[in-house]
């Protein structure tokens, strides 16, 4: 299934190789096949789609044969039918010898797992937490390596990169973090339900992690009003996680420090409130 869909974007059958749980709300997820090949990103916070099949299903229900038709085409298959879609960001790739790409990680929130749990889990969390090698899956990602899917951009002139996320932020923040060269200061504020959400973050650059371990949203975003950041002329943001809070934070940056507002990405992952198929049915 290699059906071409709008590049620089296609679809890319995949196979579960192997999952490892991170804590108790992150597990890690990692697909092979040969469709990745043809799979290129270079962005740190690459944002992919991915079709899950529903319990009993061999494979996730999608029309990729009507080629540019498939959206329409998935939306008009039975709601028990139709895979089920989820949007997701990039954790790693891994290349071959060859340079070709072997393997990809994506990383899950648990919403809802486990037994004596507030909240519901939802389909894609019930998904990842069975995963098991040779589970079949569809995502939808790049082919072309700089496309509209990445959003972590910050200007050359960049002296400072802050940054501040929720748990499903955690899997681009980490990357981002991991990737950025010696000699940069950044300020990172990552929050996780559980202590042993924490992770062992190494960087070449001058970065202060903090994690904020099971903060309400309130409590998360205080953490970065009352900060002090260090002296920039040309800092960079990157906010991400939900959605009220991401815009809460972009007002902050914008309004309370001055930041240049082209210099403050924000991205909304998720809504308190809505699913992912509410969320689209709105815009």
């Amino acid at each position: 299934m290699t059906t071409a869909v709008a590049a620089p974007f296609r679809f890319f059958a995949l196979q579960v190789v192997r999952t490892r749980r991170l804590g108790p709300s992150l597990a890690r997820v990692t697909f092979a096949g040969p469709d990745l090949a043809a799979f290129h990103s270079d962005g740190l916070d690459q944002s992919l789609s991915l079709f899950l099949p529903h319990p009993g299903q061999a494979e996730p229900a999608v029309p990729v044969e009507l080629g540019d038709g498939w959206w329409q085409g998935w939306r008009e298959l039975p709601d028990d039918v139709r895979a089920v879609m989820r949007s997701y960001t990039l954790r790693a790739l891994r290349r071959d010898t060859d340079g070709h790409t072997a393997e990809i990680d994506v990383d899950f929130v648990l919403h809802g797992v486990g037994p004596g749990s507030p909240v519901q889990a939802g389909p894609a969390a019930r998904w990842a937490a069975d995963a098991a090698p040779g589970d079949r899956v569809l995502l939808l990602g790049p082919a072309v390596a700089d496309n509209r899917a990445i959003r972590f951009r910050p200007p050359k002139d960049t002296d400072l990169v802050v940054i501040w996320g929720d748990e499903t932020a955690v899997p681009a923040a980490c990357a981002i973090v991991e990737s950025l060269p010696a000699g940069t200061r950044a300020r990172v504020w990552l929050k996780v339900p559980h202590t042993d959400d924490v992770q062992d973050l190494g960087t070449a650059a001058d970065a202060e992690v903090t994690w904020l371990v099971g903060d309400g949203p309130e409590a998360a975003l205080d953490a970065v009003r009352e900060a002090r950041l260090p002296t920039a002329e040309h800092p960079y943001v990157w906010i991400a996680g939900e959605s009220g809070c991401v815009k809460r934070l972009r007002r902050h940056f914008v309004g309370e420090r001055g930041i240049d507002r082209r210099r403050v990405t924000f991205v909304g992952y998720w809504r308190r409130g809505l699913t992912e198929e509410q969320l689209r049915e709105q815009g």
